[in-house]
């Protein structure tokens, strides 16, 4: 049996099995179901509550130096323009113009052809468009008259409401710098390929910490955080063979990044991302300040 074909086996009994524990649901299941949808069941539902008030304790509770915050879903569209989100937030894309497919054009090795499930696109040496840039940000309209005055966007991080919140913290909270604020908050991303059941969906939910430091100690501060994100994750049980460092590539960092490095986990699908620990420095506070 291929490698392939036991990574889909095993998504297979893990999604049958959740549904048929209650975990998690197709979403809109009787009318079909939608794409990337899911909903979480009686027992998914307290599981995802535990989590969080695990992470919660963790960065909140048990430390005097972050404050919560619950910011809207819904912010002044300003807000994504000046932080760079309207044009500097998207993934590269291209079309297959036989069979109309889309894929990420960063990601077509791990594709899979729709005609052709065990081949890639490049293996299967698919007829490709020019790569275009995807914004993956959702827009709806606030108020009853839908025109370019009244487009909004549903937040496609939460680390944009905490930066706009930054001196209401400080200043209500008395910290001082060095101080970080947390949230725990949906967001929304309109990925060109979402999968692997829950772990890429369109709809989710982001447990976020920033920290404020001095500029000139950005690096040290960096440092001690990946070192206690790591140790959250020993701590709750889970095998390091299963952990690593993954370093973003200086060509490929986000818009606002100065170094980024994901905590991976080997899943059945392959390694992938469970948390990312990113020096943003401060771009977006001066962007907003």
């Amino acid at each position: 049996m291929s490698a392939k074909k036991k990574t889909n086996d095993s998504m297979e009994k893990i999604v049958s099995l959740c549904k048929r524990r209650g975990y998690v649901f197709p979403s809109s299941e009787i009318y079909g179901g939608l794409n990337s949808c899911w909903d979480y069941g009686p027992l998914g539902a307290e599981l995802k509550r535990n989590l969080k008030t695990l992470w919660w304790n963790a960065m909140t509770n048990r430390r005097n130096d972050i404050e919560g915050l619950d910011a809207a879903i819904l912010m002044h569209p300003e807000v994504w323009h000046t932080s760079g989100h309207v044009t500097e937030f998207v993934d590269p894309m291209v079309d297959c113009k036989k069979c109309k497919a889309r894929f990420r054009a960063d990601q077509l090795e791990e594709a899979r052809c729709p005609e052709k499930p065990s081949k890639s696109p490049l293996e299967n040496n698919c007829d490709l468009t020019e790569v275009r840039n995807f914004n993956l940000m959702f827009k709806t309209f606030m108020g009853p008259v839908e025109d370019s005055s009244n487009t909004i966007f549903l937040r496609p991080e939460t680390a944009q409401g905490i930066y706009v919140n930054f001196l209401n913290v400080k200043n209500s909270s008395r910290q001082k710098i060095p101080f970080g604020i947390a949230q725990i908050g949906k967001a929304f991303r309109n990925e060109i390929t979402p999968g692997n059941f829950i772990f890429r969906t369109r709809e989710f939910e982001q447990m976020e910490m920033q920290f404020f430091v001095p500029p000139t100690e950005d690096e040290k501060w960096f440092e001690y955080w990946k070192q206690q994100r790591w140790e959250f994750y020993k701590e709750l049980g889970i095998n390091e063979s299963k952990l690593r460092w993954h370093e973003h590539d200086k060509d490929n960092l986000a818009h606002y990044a100065k170094a980024a490095y994901d905590i991976e986990y080997e899943y059945p699908f392959g390694w992938q991302e469970l948390e990312g620990v990113h020096n943003r420095t401060d771009f977006d506070l001066t962007r907003h300040m």
